[in-house]
């Protein structure tokens, strides 16, 4: 015998889709990061030379941004590096960057317009010194450039600033050396066609721009060592950044052929200004905390932004926005 169902009305129904869309909404908006509608508008981010770890982290950057934020436009921006990237966003030419430590520091000590407007949103990653020369060349250590070419990096750069600091410690001034404006985008072509006879670059690893010369084997690092170090930390308050370490072996492989290099390492900032929406910047926050890995599997230093070490921002305290961020995800 078969069991009759009880009938079901129409309003019964239409009642319990109701209640299922409510609830479905309310998952969905409890999913929802925040559980608002993104922000949207446009923003500026100053990256840095076209072959440079800051260019690629930003481009990757702005497409993780956008699955988060659709309406929201990033415009990149290139730059020569740090020390032009500061100055952007201090004076509201950019609204994000990357730069330095060192460079945040010595834009504040110049009392650069605007510095007090500087906040941090995310400590990333290192940036290592490399100081490249040709293989078989006879500079061996910092103090052997002195009568060579040597690139010091583009004007405004970070780079340039950390050059010229490792050069006076080394006791070597700009007189004593021929210098040349190259950065990443040319160093290693004029290295290569023995333009300059080497050239400082300061970035995460490895870096990409100097990808086609280490498959070639054709330069070898100068190691900056610790007594140097301890020199640089003499220039003032700006190189207190500056900390001794090595370039692992594995970060290029056929040059270095399972060595270590000594040199010095800065932390880079991803930072704003106080008068950026603090709400647009916890998103930023958290797009670039929990992409971490998406990014990190093509911009190699990226793996090591951490929100445990995110918080430290030094030179700069957080900016609302951040700090709520934080805030919200601590245990």
């Amino acid at each position: 015998m078969s069991k009759v169902l009880p009938r079901i009305s129409r309003r019964r129904t239409l009642q319990t889709a109701a209640v299922g869309a409510v609830a479905l909404g309310l998952l969905l908006w409890w999913l929802l990061p925040l559980g608002e509608k993104p922000p949207s508008g446009t923003i500026v981010f100053s990256t840095g030379t076209p072959r440079g770890v800051y260019q690629e982290y930003g481009e990757r950057l702005r497409t993780e941004l956008a699955r988060d934020m659709p309406g929201l436009e990033v415009k990149l921006l290139n730059s020569a590096g740090s020390q032009e990237n500061v100055q952007r966003v201090a004076t509201g030419q950019a609204d994000f960057t990357i730069a330095a430590a060192d460079a945040v520091e010595t834009y504040a000590l110049r009392h650069g317009t605007g510095a007090g407007r500087l906040r941090g949103v995310a400590r990333l990653y290192d940036d290592y010194v490399h100081l490249i020369v040709r293989r078989g060349s006879d500079i061996r250590k910092v103090s052997d450039l002195r009568h060579k070419r040597v690139a010091t990096g583009l004007p405004d750069s970070g780079v340039r600033l950390i050059a010229d600091r490792v050069l006076r410690a080394a006791g070597i001034d700009q007189k004593d050396i021929t210098p040349v404006a190259d950065g990443i985008d040319t160093g290693p072509d004029s290295l290569r066609q023995g333009k300059i006879d080497a050239f400082f670059w300061s970035g995460g690893l490895p870096t990409k721009g100097l990808d086609k010369l280490a498959k070639e084997a054709a330069f070898t690092f100068v190691p900056i060592d610790g007594d140097l170090i301890t020199k640089l930390h003499g220039e003032g308050p700006g190189a207190r950044y500056y900390r001794a370490t090595n370039i692992p072996e594995s970060a290029y492989p056929a040059v270095q052929q399972g060595t270590q290099v000594p040199t010095i390492a800065v932390s880079n900032v991803l930072m704003t200004r106080t008068d950026m929406d603090p709400r647009l910047t916890e998103w930023v926050t958290r797009t670039v905390i929990k992409s971490r890995d998406d990014i990190g599997a093509h911009v190699h230093s990226a793996q090591l932004v951490d929100l445990r070490t995110a918080i430290y921002t030094d030179p700069l305290p957080l900016q609302a926005g951040a700090r709520r961020y934080y805030r919200s995800v601590k245990p």
